[in-house]
């Protein structure tokens, strides 16, 4: 009898081990699986590339309001935008160029304060409706090369006049195969362009988000 019960005493602790082990992959699996951040979550850039160069405009009083706006110079985004917008840099960096940084994501308290310096819809978004900017999927770009020297896109960023536009002809040929370049890699990457504005890309699959007042915390 004793010696029948013991490869039954046997048996049970194989089934234990092996049920504590997979207990404890699904206990991990479940662990990161809780860790996984929604799409739609608002993140920093510098976390997910060092690949990027910044000059945040509005952090500073080097724009066409000529006043500081932001508290601090962060690109907060969308994660899904992030996503997109790492992977059309991996691109350009295959070309020898980089992503300089204008603006991200705009809290609407922002807009706000915008809009009371400049009550222009040509010139600033009415924060009563809020743009793409106030949800995350908009950048202001351009392209650098390795040196770090700003491609010549024909003009300076936030100038609004037709020369800006990417449809206008009197420009030279290295300015139109400059925005050729970026806004090819980027309407691939999941971005439309802005018409009006060569540095301005919104994520197609963005559009549709909530206008947010999600802040960040300057250290």
């Amino acid at each position: 009898m004793i010696s029948c019960f013991k490869p039954f005493i046997l048996l049970c602790s194989v089934f234990c081990i092996v049920s504590c082990k997979s207990q404890t992959i699904i206990s991990d699996a479940q662990e990161k699986n809780s860790s996984i951040i929604n799409d739609t979550t608002f993140v920093n850039l510098k976390e997910y590339s060092q690949d990027f160069i910044y000059d945040m405009k509005y952090a500073t009083t080097d724009n066409f309001l000529k006043a500081k706006v932001y508290d601090c110079a962060e690109c907060f985004l969308r994660l899904k935008t992030v996503t997109a917008l790492v992977e059309a840099n991996k691109k350009f960096i295959k070309k020898g160029y980089k992503i300089k940084i204008f603006d991200c994501y705009r809290p609407l308290d922002i807009q706000k304060k915008m809009w009371k310096i400049v009550s222009n819809p040509e010139y600033v978004a009415n924060p009563a409706k809020g743009s793409i900017h106030n949800r995350g999927g908009a950048v202001d770009i351009t392209l650098v090369d390795s040196n770090g020297k700003e491609l010549d896109m024909g003009t300076s960023f936030d100038f609004f006049g037709i020369e800006a536009s990417h449809n206008y002809p009197n420009v030279s040929d290295e300015v139109k195969q400059n925005r050729i370049v970026l806004k090819t890699i980027m309407t691939n990457s999941g971005f439309n362009s802005f018409d009006s504005e060569w540095w301005h890309y919104n994520l197609k699959s963005g559009l549709n988000d909530k206008v947010s007042n999600t802040k960040w915390d300057c250290k």
